[in-house]
């Protein structure tokens, strides 16, 4: 199945208004995503689905395709879905966020092969967590998934609960599994998912792959040893910065 990167990219975060251009080691944020989605092995192509006349011009500069998307979108699965729409020769759309400047190629190719499954409805990516801070933080997305790798739930909340250890275990959280965002769809199923209202547990834990397991999508799950990086704020951005000096 031929498969395509797309990166939603808006100008103006709430967060962090310009992140998707913002400096990172002498280039702009969103360029450091796309040229390490450029060297993954199983994509066909790479491209940004943006709103904003300035990243449309400053992609241009680096070489990246570009397309302009609606405004107004409510996120970036719907901005991706818009560009999708319009590629029929893409089997496997692969959504990647604009602001993980660290994701590795093999990650992307990771999630591609996961549709090889043809049951699977879409792939995405876990990593063991070792650290307990790290599996109560609600901005750290938790996953559980069955014995044939189907995710089961997303949560902010620590799950598996370890209830042996009334919700607190003393070392590394048991068996618990930390959501690299990252997504590959087959495309029907991308454009069937975008077209669906919010569903309930979605909108509590404020998750959108919740959408696609209330509505019976199967979700495959892989193990990655790698783990990644999002920058939602200048001082994430500052994070990012100092990971790679000390890795460069």
């Amino acid at each position: 199945m031929d498969a395509v990167v797309i990166i939603p990219a808006r100008y103006r975060s709430s967060r962090f208004p310009g992140k998707a251009l913002a400096p990172l080691k002498n280039r702009p944020l969103l360029q450091h995503v796309f040229e390490r989605a450029k060297s993954c092995r199983l994509a066909r192509e790479v491209m940004i689905a943006t709103d904003s006349a300035m990243i449309m011009e400053a992609a241009a500069s680096w070489g990246a395709k570009a397309v302009m998307t609606k405004e107004g979108h409510p996120s970036g699965t719907d901005r991706v879905a818009e560009v999708a729409a319009g590629l029929d020769w893409a089997g496997v759309i692969v959504n990647l966020q604009g602001d993980e400047p660290l994701i590795r190629p093999e990650m992307i190719d990771d999630v591609i092969m996961l549709m090889n499954d043809p049951a699977a409805d879409m792939g995405t990516l876990v990593r063991r967590m070792e650290d307990v801070q790290e599996f109560l933080d609600p901005n750290v997305v938790k996953a559980v998934f069955d014995n044939g790798g189907r995710a089961l739930y997303f949560s902010r909340s620590p799950i598996p609960f370890p209830r042996e250890y009334g919700g607190l275990p003393p070392d590394a959280p048991p068996r618990a599994y930390k959501h690299i965002g990252i997504y590959a769809y087959r495309r029907e199923a991308l454009l069937r998912l975008a077209a669906l209202p919010p569903s309930r547990t979605e909108e509590i834990e404020k998750l959108e792959q919740l959408r696609a397991l209330e509505h019976g999508m199967t979700i495959k799950v892989k193990e990655t040893e790698f783990d990644s990086i999002g920058v939602d704020t200048p001082e994430d951005l500052q994070r990012v910065e100092r990971w790679l000096n000390s890795y460069s």
